[in-house]
This record gives C-alpha cells, structure tokens and sequence, in this order.
C-alpha cells in the first residue's frame, strides 16, 4: 500500500522517523504510538512484512529496483533514515534533559500519550461488547507491565536474541515501550548503554586509523552482543509484522481496541511523579554503568504535591504534550482538505 509523495512529503516522513527514534530510546515511550498517531502505522507494518523469501530472492538476482518496489523501500529508507538522525542527535538532547529536567520530560511524554488516546480513539465508532472486552484486555497488560520488577543483567548470546526480538515490539506494538521491556529483562544498560558507545567508539576509532580493538576482548565481545541483539531485532520485526499483518487485515476493529487499551495502561510506565530506584550492591551502595551513570531498575510512584510551583510547571508540560498532538490532528485534517 505504496503512497505517492512529493519532496515535502518525504521530509515530513523522515521528521516522523526521528520522533519515532527518539521515542523507542525513552523507556516507557513507544516509537509504535508515533507511527500510529503519525497516519503510517498500517502502510510500515505491510512494508515491513514484505521483507520475505521474494524479497530475498529480487536482492539475490541483482533486481534492486524491483526490491525496492515490492517492499515499498523509499518509504522504509527515509523512516530508518529519520530513526538514525535521531539516534545520534535528538536522543542525545532527550538524554540530557532527563538528567536536568527528567520531571518535565516525563510531563510531556505522558501527555503526548493522552492525546494520542484521543487522537485514536475519538474516530473509533466500532465499540461493542466484543471490541470492550478486548480493549479491557489491553488495559490490564499495559497496566501490569508497569510494575513488573526487572530481572539480573544476563549477556547469554541466545538470551540476548529473544531480548532483540522481544524489544523491537516497540516499535510495531503502540503502547510498548522496547526500552522498558528491556530494563524489565534486564539488559537495557548493556544493549541500549554499554553496546552503542562500544560501536560508536569503534567507528571513531577505525575512522582516525586506529584498529586497536580487535585486541581488546572486551570490546570485541561488546560488539558481538550488538550483533547478536541486532539479528534478533531484525528478526523480530519481520516476524511481528508478519503476524500483525495478518489480524489488522482480519480482525482490524478488535486490534485497534486492543492498542486503545494498552496504550492507556503504558500510562503508568510514564507517569511523570516518581522516584527512581537504582541498582545497589550488598552495602547499598549505587552502582554505575560503563558511563559512569547510575543504573536504573524501576521507578516508584506517588501523586504530586499540588502546592508547590514545580508541580504546576509539570502541569504544563502535560498540556504541552497534549497541544502536540492536537496539532498534528488539526494538520492532518487540513491535509486531507487540502487533497
């Protein structure tokens, strides 16, 4: 289901990539919601589901054109595009400012994901007892992943490729987050910390001439995890959007309940009043990451002090978050009058 674009078009395409990066990175957040509110979740699920046996096949015998065709590449290539800009530049800002200002961040991620519960579901006119049910299903998954406790670091090679494969559903499931599955499973600082620096320290290194790391085991087997947990998340993707494919072409009412309520149960994850629980030694001690940072395991709630003027600045940000997606709302109609 190729869409024609004009340049504007593609620009717009790899800004939506970009939030869509930035918004996997966060834990928490799904880069899902992004493709689901942005109007192209559909069109990147059936995208990616043609990366099949056919597709291997047109690569194989050279047929690069027609590859590009029957997977709907352009409109692949300006997302992941957008997704490695992001990686490299918005995230970074994220990370700095959920150091300095992580109560507003949140603030304005949980009010994104309320507009994002209206923006979806205010054109839901299919509700009936079967969509309910389902829909209540949704909220209770997303509700109770909220408050799972993580499991121990485990750099298992297989581990590692179920970790890949499980994570990217964050970006094919709305209300996901692929961050928080992580810390869940417990390798978030060693996939998403630890591994990139270790490749973005190669790629410094190997550009400057410098080809040192092949000695150095640990950085070779930092590498290698990456691998691992790069051909998982590959893997995964193809496989999930195989499988969403399949129900949102069979059973499209019902999956939209489904993504209606489990983006209203991620709420929790994102709730914007919370405490953060680092990982301690046997003294109680604070431990730190390759980075030097502390290394977060779960976070815990509480209802916010109203009469303070930080609480009412937070406010703020949730209302900020929520204009976002208003606006994109009212663009999208102006858009669609435009045609």
């Amino acid at each position: 289901m190729s869409t024609p674009r004009n340049v504007k078009d593609q620009f717009l395409l790899v800004l939506k990539g970009l939030f869509m990066g930035a918004a996997n990175k966060v834990p928490g957040v799904s880069g899902g919601i992004v493709a689901f509110v942005g109007g192209f979740y559909e069109e990147f699920i059936y995208s990616l589901q043609k990366i099949n046996l056919k597709a291997l096949k047109l690569i194989l015998n050279g047929r690069f054109r027609s590859f590009a065709q029957y997977t709907n590449g352009r409109f692949l290539a300006l997302l992941i595009f957008g997704m490695l800009i992001s990686y490299f530049s918005i995230s970074k800002v994220l990370d700095y400012f959920l150091e300095k200002k992580e109560l507003f961040v949140w603030s304005a991620f949980f009010g994104m994901i309320l507009g994002s519960i209206y923006y979806i579901a205010k054109d839901f006119k299919h509700w009936n007892k079967s969509t309910v049910i389902t829909g209540a299903i949704g909220l209770c998954i997303g509700v109770s992943i909220s408050f799972l406790s993580p499991a121990k670091e485990n750099d298992n090679l297989l581990f590692i490729f179920l970790c890949g494969m499980i994570s990217v559903s964050g970006m094919t499931l709305p209300g996901l987050s692929g961050s928080f599955i992580l810390i869940l499973l417990g390798n978030y600082v060693l996939l998403l910390v630890d591994s990139v620096n270790a490749l973005y320290d190669t790629i410094s290194e190997v550009f400057s001439g410098d080809f040192s790391f092949v000695k150095n085991s640990k950085r070779v087997k930092t590498l290698t995890i990456l691998a691992v947990f790069t051909t998982g998340s590959a893997a995964g993707l193809v496989t999930l959007s195989h499988l969403l494919s399949f129900v949102l072409k069979r059973f499209k009412h019902t999956t939209t309940a489904l993504i209606i309520g489990f983006i209203t149960g991620s709420l929790g994850v994102v709730w914007p009043w919370k405490k953060t629980i680092y990982k301690t030694n046997s003294l109680g001690e604070t431990l730190v990451d390759s980075n030097g940072k502390d290394i977060i395991v779960n976070y815990e709630r509480y209802f916010p002090n109203f009469e303070i003027s930080e609480t009412w600045s937070a406010i703020f940000f949730v209302v900020l978050g929520i204009s976002v997606l208003l606006g994109i709302d009212w663009y999208e109609k102006k858009r669609k009058e435009a045609l």
